[in-house]
């Protein structure tokens, strides 16, 4: 995609911290990390998000993931990490070609997820109900 950052990234026309490289492939540190170490894993070739991105791509993605965040986590001295997916603006994706963020987590770093609340009387059955409907 012409203006895509992550593509300009892939092609050589943007610099990044390259942590990781192949033919389908390109992990690099995040320009803003959450934490140090912070790496982003992208499909070479665009795709928008997890929805459009073909099943043996993202058989290949998770194959170097497994890779790529034990050498991450032992170079920054963590002993866990987030492995984040934000799919669409809304979920807080910024830039609009699929990527995973292997963030590494230290003890008392001050990050949390989210915040969850139990489901009210029903909902969960209702929701439930609903997506095993969908699924095809």
């Amino acid at each position: 995609m012409e203006d895509c950052i992550f593509c300009k990234i892939v092609k050589g026309e943007i610099p990044c911290h390259k942590v990781y490289e192949d033919d389908d492939v390109l992990a690099f540190l995040d320009i803003s990390p959450v934490n140090p170490g912070h790496t982003l894993v992208i499909p070479k070739r665009h795709y928008a998000d997890l929805l459009e991105l073909p099943e043996v791509e993202a058989q290949t993605l998770i194959a170097r993931i497994k890779k790529i965040a034990p050498a991450v986590i032992s170079g920054v001295e963590s002993k866990a990490f987030n492995l984040n997916l934000n799919n669409g603006k809304i979920a807080g994706q910024e830039v609009g070609h699929f990527h995973w963020h292997i963030v590494p987590r230290f003890e008392g770093d001050g990050r949390e997820l989210w915040h969850g609340r139990p489901y009210g009387e029903g909902e969960a059955e209702a929701i439930l109900e609903k997506i095993k409907n969908l699924i095809k």
